[in-house]
C-alpha cells in the first residue's frame, strides 16, 4: 500500500480501538486474504482483510452485563455485540460478520489465519496466554489489505502431560479426538445443573493455561444457561 493507505489503514484501526474500548471487546488480529479468496463485502467485493474483534477474559462483561441488565429478550449476548459492532462497520464502510448470523462465516479459520492459535480438546481455539479464557464476537471486512498480525507461539496442549480437561468432564464429553455437544448438552439437562452450572464447565476450568483470564462466575453461569437453550 501507498504511505497514504498506510495511513488511513492505521486511523481505521485507532477508530475501532477508541470505539470499542469502553464495551471491553478488542481488536483479535487481521487476517489478510489474496484477491477474491476473502468473504463478500456489503458492496458485492471480496474482503482483503477482516479484523476479528471479541474479549479477554472477561473484559466485556461490565459493559454487557448493564446492557443486558435493560434490555430483555432472547440471545442477549449476540445482540449487544450486533448493537456495538454494527454500527462502527457503517462509520468504517466496512462489512461486520457476527458467528450467529447466515451464511455461517469461518471464524475459527480467521482466527488461526490471524493468531495462528490451534484447537483444545474441547474444541475451543487456545491461546498461549489466555487459555480458553478469550472469544470472538464479531468481525470487521475490509476492501484494503491491512497488516496480517503476528502468530502466537506454541501449542500449549502440545506441552500438556496430564491433559485434564479429557478427565474432568463429569460427562465424558471431552476427547482428543472430538468434544461431544450433544452428551454435554445432555449432562446439563439433567445431572449437571448443580455441577457445571453453578461454576462452569469442569474441562473448562482444569485447563492451567490462563487461569488468570478465567471468566467471573457471573459470565460462567450465563455460558452455561446458554448451553442448555
Amino acid at each position: 500500500m501507498s504511505s497514504t493507505g498506510d495511513n488511513s489503514a492505521r486511523d481505521a484501526l485507532e477508530r475501532v480501538e477508541r470505539a470499542l474500548r469502553p464495551t471491553g471487546i478488542t481488536m483479535r488480529g487481521i487476517a489478510a486474504f489474496a484477491e477474491g479468496d476473502g468473504p463478500l463485502l456489503a458492496d458485492g467485493r471480496h474482503a482483503r482483510s477482516v479484523l476479528l474483534l471479541g474479549n479477554i477474559g472477561g473484559s466485556i462483561w461490565p459493559a454487557f452485563s448493564r446492557w443486558a441488565h435493560i434490555h430483555s429478550g432472547p440471545d442477549p449476548l449476540d445482540r449487544w455485540s450486533k448493537a456495538v459492532i454494527q454500527p462502527l462497520a457503517e462509520d468504517l464502510c466496512a462489512t461486520a460478520y457476527f458467528p450467529s448470523d447466515p451464511p455461517w462465516q469461518p471464524f475459527q479459520r480467521w482466527a488461526m489465519m490471524a493468531e495462528g492459535m490451534k484447537a483444545s480438546p474441547l474444541g475451543l481455539l487456545i491461546h498461549p496466554q489466555f487459555g480458553l479464557w478469550h472469544g470472538y464476537r464479531g468481525a470487521l471486512g475490509f476492501a484494503d489489505v491491512l497488516e496480517a498480525t503476528a502468530h502466537v507461539a506454541g501449542h500449549p496442549c502440545d506441552g500438556c502431560a496430564e491433559k485434564p480437561c479429557l478427565s474432568a468432564c463429569p460427562a465424558n464429553a471431552v476427547s482428543e479426538a472430538a468434544f461431544d455437544v450433544r452428551a454435554c448438552r445432555d449432562y446439563l439437562g439433567e445431572a449437571g445443573q448443580g455441577r457445571c452450572m453453578e461454576g462452569g464447565c469442569k474441562a473448562r476450568n482444569a485447563c492451567p493455561v490462563g487461569k488468570a483470564y478465567r471468566y467471573p462466575l457471573a459470565q460462567l453461569q450465563f455460558h452455561m444457561r446458554q448451553m442448555t437453550l
